[in-house]
Parts: C-alpha cells; structure tokens; sequence
C-alpha cells in the first residue's frame, strides 16, 4: 500500500509544488510581484508566482525523469488554481475566502486534464491523489500561514 501511495505522490507531485511555489515567490517578489490581472482575478495571482510556479514545478519533472508530464501537470495546475480564483472573484467572494473542495480540486482537476496528454493516472493512484489533496492542502496552508506565508491557515 505504500508503494501505491508513493506512486501517486510522485506522480502528481510537480502539480503540488507548482501549486505551492507562488506563495513562496510572492513573499521573495514582495511589490516587484505584479497581479495577473486585478481586476479579473484579484490581487492574489501574480505574474513572479505563475511564473516560480511553473518553474519549480517542471524542475520537479525533470528530477522525475518525466520532463514534460511535469510541465504539464505544473502548467495545469497554475492554471487551475487561476480559474478557481475567476469563479470565486465571479461569486464576489475576497481573496482568501475558503470555498471547500474548489480551494481543493481546482489546480488538481486542471492538471490531470493537461497532463493525459502524456500520461494519465491507475485509477488507484488517482483515488489516492483525491483523496491526499485536501489532507495536503490543509496542512501545507497551516504551515505556510504558521510561517507567515499567508494570512489564513485554510
């Protein structure tokens, strides 16, 4: 069972990372860091975090050995989560409000689409992947904001 575990995390580890990065880029940019578009998507998704994102997250995919599916899965992530914030944005909901299983699924969604191109998934890796994200997510968000990394834990 922890092979198949495993399998999975390595699989759509380069989403995670790339999902993770901006954060990270967003503090190390700080005003240097400009907003994709504020008006469309809010202040939150920034040119340096897509970018860093997209960076990290085919770097990841290389040291994979799985250079494309990694760029990819990280460009479908980045993506993703940019569409997620579109709908809440759409919805009138600020930056930072939590929308349970959209905070979630949005990048992940996104970047199995993009990366079945290449490669998609065992369906025990995927129920595993979706099963893993929001445990993940909630405890990397709890970490990034103990950090100072965000100003919510969720």
């Amino acid at each position: 069972m922890l092979k198949l575990i495993l399998s999975a995390i390595i699989f759509i580890l380069p989403a995670y990372i790339a999902n993770s990065t901006p954060v990270i880029a967003g503090k190390l940019l700080g005003k240097y860091n400009a907003p994709i578009s504020k008006k469309i998507l809010g202040k939150g998704k920034t040119w340096g975090g897509l970018i860093f994102g997209l960076l990290a997250g085919t770097l990841a995919g290389y040291f994979l050995n799985a250079l494309y599916l990694g760029f990819l899965l990280s460009l479908g992530a980045l993506l993703g989560d940019i569409i997620g914030s579109f709908i809440k944005r759409r919805f009138g909901l600020k930056r930072g409000t939590a929308v349970p299983l959209l905070d979630q699924y949005d990048f992940l969604i996104i970047a199995l689409a993009f990366a079945s191109y290449i490669k998609t998934p065992t369906l025990i890796q995927l129920i595993i992947i979706l099963i893993l994200t929001p445990l993940l997510h909630i405890s990397t968000n709890f970490i990034a904001f103990t950090l100072k990394l965000k100003k919510e834990w969720w």
